[in-house]
């Protein structure tokens, strides 16, 4: 919090935030206010309500210094960076909190009353965490004067589609110094050919997943992605694991095939096909210049699937119950610089691990944070608890590459 004391008008204001992130990282059934409050030791909900809603501090420096902080720790000389976007949905009761109404959520699967994020995540070898946020605003919250001022929406804000939002989010990383080899995302990022020129126009390379009948243009003309993969002859499949997991190798099909050649850069189509069911994946791809790592820039797509079930399960990233549109921004911040600890300290570990023992990961760091305040337990009970299941986790995972 120190780092980000400039945002803070006031010394108690940044001091109630600090004990806000340490009680998100806490075991709570569910998280609000009222919960929060008892586990920092509060005699009610009330400061932690004025720090989201009324108190004088600026989020958006706050979601800076966030974006700063985990490039620093993971980004540099971390190996492979990628800038990975998606989106996440939370399904709310009612229409006065702002974005809410009905629309396709992929976190549930359907048409749901939910309020979406776009969150743009920077995956390392090192380990992986949200550094920016937008909320999606639908057109007809953007249109409506009255909803906006009862939810507190900035005159500035205008409507603007999930791709236009990532690639904002993009931008700004990069002005802001972070370093990044590939962008990433899924289909209804990939098939966006704005998001795809904003990449292009900045020299950023990109892996992005684009659904079968995407136009792409092949040597010999036009052609989808599905029939343009119809050229690839079956001996050109290779099985490559991208990347591997905890239970072993994640073995898929891979094929590529190169399309018409741009001034600016190499463009191709990558395709993965599961092993099992025969269901492909595509993507589009774009470099700067010939690279061999496209496999491993797909895989790590799913660093942001990662970081999202993380976040939520560690920091209650989801489980906001507010309204206006300053208060929902102010607790994904605090949730993000929340997770952002966990994964920097376990990136930045650097304890020896047992050769049985798996490192420690964000939920046994969290569980040791939490079991330090507890009385009367003393740290060789601790660490003998926290040793057990990292040993199990270990075994297990040996069986499984075994296997």
């Amino acid at each position: 919090m120190a780092r980000a004391a400039p945002a803070f008008r006031r010394i108690e204001t940044r001091l109630n935030a600090k004990r806000l992130v340490n009680a998100l990282m806490a075991h709570l059934e569910r998280r609000n206010c009222w919960t929060l409050a008892e586990q920092a030791g509060e005699v009610g909900p009330w400061r932690f309500q004025h720090l989201l809603s009324r108190a004088k501090w600026d989020d958006a420096q706050v979601r800076a210094e966030v974006r700063a902080y985990v490039s620093e720790h993971l980004g540099a000389e971390r190996g492979l960076r990628v800038l990975a976007v998606d989106e996440t949905g939370d399904v709310k009761n009612g229409t006065a909190t702002v974005g809410v109404q009905r629309q396709y959520s992929g976190t549930a699967g359907r048409i749901e009353n939910c309020q979406l994020a776009v969150y743009l995540a920077l995956a390392t070898t090192a380990g992986h965490a949200a550094i920016d946020v937008r909320l999606y605003l639908p057109k007809v919250w953007a249109e409506d004067p009255g909803r906006r001022e009862s939810a507190g929406v900035p005159e500035e804000v205008t409507f603007a589609t999930k791709p236009e939002l990532a690639a904002d989010m993009i931008e700004a990383a990069l002005d802001a110094g972070v370093d990044a080899d590939f962008a990433s995302g899924d289909e209804a990022h990939g098939i966006n050919p704005g998001l795809r020129a904003r990449l292009q126009q900045r020299r950023l390379s990109y892996v992005l997943a684009i659904a079968r009948t995407t136009p792409v243009m092949l040597c010999t003309g036009k052609a989808t992605a599905e029939t343009a993969l119809d050229q690839v002859p079956g001996t050109a499949w290779q099985h490559r694991s991208a990347p591997n997991g905890a239970k072993g190798l994640r073995l898929y099909g891979w094929a590529w095939v190169d399309l018409e050649p741009e001034d600016s850069g190499h463009a191709g189509l990558l395709a993965r096909r599961n092993r099992t069911t025969g269901e492909i994946a595509y993507y589009l791809t774009w470099t700067t210049a010939p690279v061999p790592l496209l496999v491993t820039v797909a895989g790590m797509r799913w660093r942001i699937e990662e970081t999202f079930n993380g976040a939520k399960e560690l920091a209650g990233l989801d489980e906001h119950q507010v309204r206006t549109w300053t208060s929902w921004h102010r607790w994904v911040t605090l949730a993000m610089l929340a997770y952002a600890f966990l994964a920097i300290t376990r990136a930045t570990e650097t304890t020896e691990t047992e050769p049985d023992m798996i490192p420690l990961n964000c939920n046994e760091i969290r569980h040791l944070m939490v079991s330090a305040a507890m009385p009367n337990i003393s740290w060789e009970h601790r660490l003998r608890w926290s040793g057990w299941p990292r040993r199990h986790q270990a075994t297990a995972k040996r069986l499984h590459y075994q296997r």
